[in-house]
């Protein structure tokens, strides 16, 4: 059975598509999915068509631009906190990018603690799944081990952290329950098939363009919702896997957590969508859009980047004469560690702590750095040119 059909007619939708709500002993209705892929299959339609080359041309540049950085490892590092960030948000942390590079810096005032903690975590199992990719397929064996590092020792660390959910869950308010939830998913022995299903089309070599691949997958893993807490974070996280396990990106730069934010009512709509009406297109189209708008973004600050370092490299190099080649390595450090103290800030650089405090001073005239504190002791600066960039 075909995967997709080319058309130009609207798509129709038949029930059932995506799988049926069934009534439960106790009285309430769970959603068990059908396999994927759906059935009848995706039709590419002209506007889901241009949507799909767009997407695919913009993730081409944004994979080309990032070969230009002196240092792509930099421009990785900022972008996964700030999908951390972002990720966790759409789940109702508080903590801000400027919190995480705080605490990171050793500048951190305790505000959202937990919070941070949670962002960190993510960080965490951004990078665990990066590497593990290097021993194992992308799994539900990976993805266990991904979410018991994501779930470590902070809220929700006593819900099975690293184990499929044993119980059921469900989608609403939190004074919602099974019977008033907005959405229901399967109990946990269709969770068991479901996810073994989920798994064999991550795997099928069926041919389909891979953006659709990776867009039905997430949804799905959504609508599986097979962890007692964490889905959101996870599924989010699968779409950048997906993307470097077939090499579509050389590095993980592709971080749709953004795009979900700003249209966070949508993107619930739109996978609430696949459920109820079996609009696998209606989501397609979505999520092609936001892939194109963030590689296009992404792209667009990379370039940002390697101006603004050529830039400072050059005022270092002509304004602190003998000093200018400590300034550099000071310079480098920032783009890891845009905000911090002095300590912080000699910590990375391998410097002592009065040669560093002189450079931060002179990188202040030069308004490199921005001293944020006032005070004359545990000082606090950013690298204020560069962080907004980011936020």
């Amino acid at each position: 059975m075909a995967a997709i059909s080319v058309k130009n007619n609207k798509p129709q939708h038949p029930a059932g598509r995506s799988g049926r709500y069934i009534a439960q002993p106790t009285g309430y209705r769970a959603f068990i999915p059908a396999s994927l892929p759906p059935n009848p299959p995706i039709l590419i339609d002209d506007e889901l068509l241009a949507l799909l080359s767009n997407a695919d041309r913009a993730l081409g540049r944004l994979d080309g631009a990032t070969e230009l950085l002196p240092n792509p490892d930099l421009f990785v590092l900022m972008y996964v906190r700030k999908e951390a960030v972002l990720s966790s948000q759409i789940e109702g942390t508080q903590a801000s990018l400027i919190d995480v590079l705080e605490f990171e810096g050793k500048a951190f005032d305790a505000v959202h603690t937990q919070d941070v903690e949670e962002v960190v975590n993510y960080q965490k199992a951004m990078t665990f799944g990066l590497k593990g990719l290097a021993r194992l397929p992308l799994s539900l064996r990976l993805i266990r081990e991904i979410h018991a590092k994501l779930m470590s020792g902070v809220r929700g660390s006593e819900k099975m952290p690293g184990e499929f959910r044993r119980s059921q869950n469900w989608i609403g308010p939190t004074s919602s329950t099974l019977a008033t939830a907005l959405f229901v998913p399967p109990p946990p022995p269709a969770t068991d098939t479901a996810l073994g299903d989920w798994e064999k089309f991550l795997h099928s070599p069926d041919p389909m363009p891979f953006l659709l691949k990776v867009g039905m997958a997430h949804a799905q893993f959504e609508t599986i919702h097979p962890f007692l807490d964490g889905n959101g974070r996870i599924g989010r996280l699968l779409i950048t896997f997906m993307m470097c396990e077939q090499e579509i990106l050389q590095r993980p730069l592709l971080y749709l957590s953004h795009f979900f934010k700003r249209h966070q009512a949508e993107y619930y709509e739109r996978l609430q969508g696949t459920r109820d009406t079996g609009d696998w297109e209606g989501w397609l189209k979505f999520f092609l859009r936001g892939v194109a708008e963030v590689a296009q973004a992404a792209t667009e600050t990379a370039r940002k980047i390697v101006k603004l370092r050529e830039e400072h490299r050059a005022l270092v190099a002509t304004s602190m004469g003998r000093n200018a080649a400590k300034g550099l390595e000071l310079l480098e450090s920032l783009f890891f560690q845009p905000i911090g103290t002095v300590a912080a800030f000699a910590d990375k650089t391998r410097l002592s702590f009065a040669n560093t405090n002189k450079l931060a001073n002179v990188f202040v005239r030069l308004e490199i750095l921005l001293e944020t504190t006032g005070q004359r002791r545990n000082r606090v600066f950013n690298y204020h040119s560069y962080l907004k960039r980011f936020v």
